[in-house]
């Protein structure tokens, strides 16, 4: 029978159009399909739908100066099954910068039916305005340099998400703990008082470190994330209870197990290319992300990030700091005890800010007679592997750093796309790294001599690889997407027949704060997915969004719920849809629909259009995508793009 149900879009009263159903990591799962009289298109597992309707629409708008607002839904019960808060908050996020671990915030707590919004803290007289305006019960701090304003710490709850244990205070907190191998490490809620991050505490949590060192901005996207979104909840609840208080932050306790560290200065991070290979990493990884460790690489002052082990081991007989080989944009340097792989390096000059790039590009000419390695050597961006008993299920992965993919990247990338299409597997997972992709590689483009024609072969060749995953009709195609992702990179992986997310995962299926109209056949592969309204605003309100609206809309097919098991719950998924019974049957469908969509619409035509409107973006730059992309990179506020959000 069909049913109707609240569209998650404008709350209006959605048709059932369909049921069907959907392999998950649970096991299949039936799904409906729904369309509102407005054109908004999402599907659903059935077990999640909803008798009631909401009674006011949430608001969706975002500012596109410093503030970002969202109004709160105000549905009685939710459509993904999950009670409404009791009471709804008005928040406000005071970040440094809308970065990765605030936007999720942001999401989670739209989720959850607060009323939120976010303000830049770089200018305390705008920090000062935003408050007085909205008056919110609760201020949160997920991502914060600067001191908070008096007149608002002073005056509502200010809670500082801080990335250590309790007692920890500093701002090199994620620093020190990769430098000093410590064992465990935590994240504290506290309130925000004159002394930094010695205020009283409303929650705290712990996890395990790595026994290898991680990469700091790994671990900060990995378990601080996790650990810092489960504080927000609390304190989110906490502050809602009149009869809670904080504790004191008090020393002598046992569990204070943090102290008062300096900034982490130059020379703590210093270290001699004669060193053992994992001090030298720590220092490394330590830093990697920002500001990098300075040091001395073929005479060269360089910063340097994206250190990995090298297979070589102790058998290495080069002089420490000797390059001894390259590949793909990296460089081996010996070490006292072995070798590292050296992915990018910034060079330090004081005349001008500078970019960081990968290691053979900066160092250009100083790399003739240099060997490339003939293996990986321990350094590989790309691999590919089968599965199975039989092979049954061919492995892409992609690791490219920060997520940034340059236009070589791209042509090796479609390359193996090609190659893994061409096999005779039943299934092809295509699999990022920590970051799944963020498409185009801004910082090659910049550095380039000519950064529009750089931008534009930059633009092609990943349209290239996304050519490659739409056409490859031979298999099923699955993408896991394990890490963030953005712009041309959520393109990309919507290229698949089914998308696999993590939870946690935030998606930014949009171009325009870049100043750029899209490609990555962005105007075929969000549409067919989502319908052409949602496809019309997830481009050009510019929200981010959490996994379980991509699960609403359709945007995502799938999601594992413990972020641990991802690996273990993708590579199950890819199995059961490798000898699901229909297999052949919805290779049949997959080919019949691109045959049809192919007659109604060549991909060339979609190609083409969007490449028009790119032209006048990169080359002409009519939208201002010159100045979005130094502010990026050189991490300054840039005026907004010219491109309208209506």
């Amino acid at each position: 029978m069909l049913i109707s149900q609240p569209c998650p879009e404008c709350s209006a009263s959605a048709e059932e159009t369909d049921r069907f159903v959907l392999d998950s990591t649970d096991g299949p799962i039936e799904h409906v399909a729904l369309h509102c009289p407005r054109n908004h298109q999402f599907q659903m597992p059935v077990g999640k739908l909803s008798s009631s309707l909401p009674r006011d629409a949430p608001s969706r708008g975002i500012n596109r100066s410093a503030t970002r607002s969202c109004g709160p839904p105000q549905e009685t019960s939710r459509l993904d099954g999950r009670p409404v808060p009791a009471r709804r908050l008005r928040i406000l996020l005071l970040c440094s910068a809308f970065n990765g671990l605030s936007q999720r915030v942001w999401v989670e707590l739209r989720e959850a039916g607060h009323h939120v919004e976010t303000q830049l803290a770089g200018d305390p007289d705008a920090v000062r305005a935003t408050v007085e305006a909205l008056d919110p019960d609760l201020v949160i701090c997920p991502f914060l340099k600067e001191r908070i304003p008096v007149e608002v710490w002073s005056s509502r709850p200010t809670i500082v998400i801080h990335p250590g244990p309790r007692g920890d205070r500093g701002p090199s907190s994620l620093d020190w703990a990769v430098m000093d191998a410590e064992p465990t490490w935590g994240v504290t809620a506290l309130q925000a008082i004159e002394e930094m991050d010695a205020g009283p505490i409303w929650g705290s949590r712990s996890f395990p470190m790595p026994d290898s060192a991680p990469r700091k901005s790994d671990l900060y996207n990995g378990p601080v994330t996790e650990a810092a979104l489960e504080l927000v909840q609390e304190v989110v609840a906490k502050a809602a209870d009149p009869t809670f208080e904080p504790e004191p932050l008090d020393y002598r306790r046992p569990d204070v197990t943090g102290r008062l560290r300096r900034p982490v200065r130059r020379v703590d991070r210093s270290f001699g290319w004669s060193d053992p290979t994992d001090h030298v990493l720590r220092r490394i990884r330590a830093a990697d992300g920002s500001p990098g460790v300075q040091t001395l690489l073929l005479g060269q002052p360089l910063a340097v990030f994206d250190a990995h082990t090298s297979r070589t081991g102790t058998e290495h007989t080069a002089e420490p700091g000797t390059v001894t080989r390259r590949r793909h944009g990296a460089v081996e340097v010996a070490t006292g005890d072995g070798a590292i792989w050296v992915g990018h390096l910034r060079p330090m000059r004081d005349d001008s800010p500078q970019l960081k790039l990968p290691a053979s590009t900066v160092l250009g000419e100083l790399l003739d007679g240099v060997p490339e390695a003939p293996d990986d050597g321990g350094y590989r961006e790309i691999d590919y592997r089968r599965q199975g008993r039989e092979g049954e299920v061919g492995v892409l992965t992609f690791d490219f750093y920060n997520g940034a993919m340059s236009t070589a990247q791209c042509r090796r990338l479609e390359t193996a796309v090609r190659y893994a299409a061409a096999q005779d597997s039943h299934v092809l997972l295509l699999r990022g790294g920590t970051t799944f992709s963020n498409g185009i590689h801004l910082g090659v483009i910049e550095a380039a001599a000519d950064p529009a024609a750089e931008a534009w072969a930059n633009i092609t060749a990943i349209d290239d690889v996304c050519r490659e995953i739409i056409t490859c009709t031979g298999q099923l195609v699955a993408t896991a997407i394990s890490g963030n992702a953005g712009a041309g990179g959520v393109m990309l992986g919507l290229g698949a027949d089914r998308v696999i997310a993590r939870r946690g995962v935030v998606l930014n299926p949009h171009y325009r704060t870049m100043g750029l109209y899209g490609s990555e056949y962005w105007t075929y592969v969000l549409p067919r997915r989502v319908g052409a309204r949602v496809a019309a605003e997830l481009t050009t309100r510019c929200d981010p969004i959490g996994v379980e609206r991509a699960m609403r809309i359709g945007l995502a097919d799938a999601v594992v719920q413990d972020p641990a098991g991802f690996d273990v719950a993708v590579a199950r998924y890819a199995q059961r849809l490798a000898h699901s019974p229909n297999r052949l049957e919805l290779l049949e469908k997959k080919h019949t629909a691109r045959a049809a969509d192919e007659r109604r619409q060549p991909l060339e035509e979609y190609r083409r259009a969007e490449l028009t409107r790119m032209w006048r973006d990169l080359i002409h730059d009519e939208h201002g995508f010159a100045e979005a992309r130094r502010a990026f990179l050189h991490k300054h506020q840039a005026r907004s793009t010219s491109y309208s959000r209506a």
